[in-house]
């Protein structure tokens, strides 16, 4: 395909070698981005976001900000200086090297990274407090997994001013978003978000450690709901943020077949179409969110993995997976305990997942690790109770659909 190329760790290892027992979708093509898919990783969850919901522990006791809700607020209640230090030891021990060689071990070749805008520490106002020194550790994580031979997915997780309120996940806890309260969904905050993402690219492009990088995500999980604010997104913001990202290029002299994959949230996501104003969607991709426990699905095993069985993630293209879990609607149900009676119908719902993601270009679970102790939100935990296989090719070999 035009544009692949192979991705070989230092030691010339190619995670992407494509089973013969899979069937070729070969949808993406593009800069750093391997010849063979799926696309299977992981995220790094509240590695640089952290949501206090899933690391509690470090949360409290190791950046000190337990009854805080948001990095926003740890960062007022430590003071700049503190938090920077408790902020450093924080990445320092929530992934490191060998989780990466883990990932590698497990059969994995690919990990979304969520952020901030705030990594580039000029875009934060004064009156904005978020943790400082992201960007050298970022650096580190990206180069040891392309050293790996990774494939690496930056996401502006949390973007200006919020794109959604009252979640962690965007580093504040925002009011929600309206057209009196705006927050993202301006021109200010588009200009910041762009900044952004024009800073990124250049990196990306000219540092070593970044090589592959091949997907950069304009934002993550919008406002899932069709309103003057989320057409304002797709009618200004996103094709601002394909100029801004191809310019940058341009300027670099990056050839076209060597340009990052512009990721957007789908459609299935309830924004709208995202491609509506975009006069050219050339190396676009796109990012389906898909939490069965969420969905309103009747919450019986049965059921569940009926849904999964059925399931179709279609609709823009090309599409990765790139957060889903095990997790349920009735977590403390018998029937959905993490229990010997109960991980072969894990194994089973996973494998049914992973199948209609891979129809797909692939996936990325949420999360490689967390301090819940739950398999269903916890990949490594997922893998240590039996659910998930250290061969995923071994999911072919069954089929629970069947």
């Amino acid at each position: 395909m035009p544009g692949n190329r192979t991705i070989i760790s230092q030691a010339g290892r190619n995670l992407f070698t494509k089973p013969s027992n899979l069937t070729s979708n070969g949808n993406l093509t593009g800069q750093w981005l391997p010849g063979n898919l799926p696309i299977r990783g992981v995220n790094l969850g509240s590695l640089f976001i952290v949501e206090p919901w899933m690391a509690s522990n470090q949360w409290s006791n190791v950046i000190g900000c337990g009854g805080q809700n948001s990095e926003f607020d740890c960062v007022q209640h430590l003071g700049q200086s503190t938090a920077n230090s408790k902020f450093a030891q924080h990445w320092s021990d929530w992934i490191t090297q060998g989780d990466i060689s883990t990932m590698v071990s497990y059969g994995l070749n690919t990990i979304r990274i969520p952020v901030g805008y705030w990594i580039w520490e000029s875009l934060k106002y004064d009156s904005e407090y978020f943790p400082e020194g992201g960007l050298d550790y970022l650096t580190k994580v990206v180069g040891w997994a392309s050293d790996a031979g990774m494939y690496i997915i930056i996401d502006l997780h949390g973007a200006p001013f919020a794109q959604q309120g009252q979640q962690p996940f965007t580093g504040q806890m925002a009011a929600t978003p309206s057209d009196s309260n705006p927050d993202f969904y301006q021109s200010s905050q588009y200009q910041r978000a762009l900044w952004f993402l024009g800073n990124m690219t250049n990196y990306i492009h000219t540092n070593n450690a970044y090589r592959n990088v091949g997907m950069l995500e304009v934002v993550n999980e919008p406002l899932a709901q069709q309103n003057d604010l989320t057409q304002s997104m797709r009618q200004s913001y996103y094709p601002d943020a394909f100029s801004t990202i191809r310019n940058v290029e341009s300027s670099l002299g990056i050839s076209s077949n060597n340009y990052l994959h512009i990721l957007m949230m789908d459609a299935l996501w309830g924004s709208g179409d995202p491609t509506q104003y975009l006069s050219d969607n050339y190396f676009a991709a796109y990012d389906d969110h898909n939490y069965v426990g969420f969905s309103g699905v009747n919450p019986t095993q049965a059921d569940y993995l009926a849904y999964s069985c059925a399931d179709n993630r279609g609709g823009n293209w090309p599409v990765v997976v790139g957060e889903w879990s095990l997790i349920v609607a009735n977590q403390n149900d018998p029937q959905f305990l993490v229990n010997g009676a109960n991980i072969p119908w894990f194994q089973k719902w996973f494998n049914a997942q992973v199948r209609v993601y891979e129809k797909q270009d692939g996936w990325v679970f949420w999360s490689w690790k967390t301090d819940l102790g739950d398999a269903r939100w916890d990949y490594q935990d997922a893998v240590s109770a039996g659910i998930i296989p250290k061969d995923l090719n071994s999911i072919y070999d069954s089929n629970p659909c069947s």
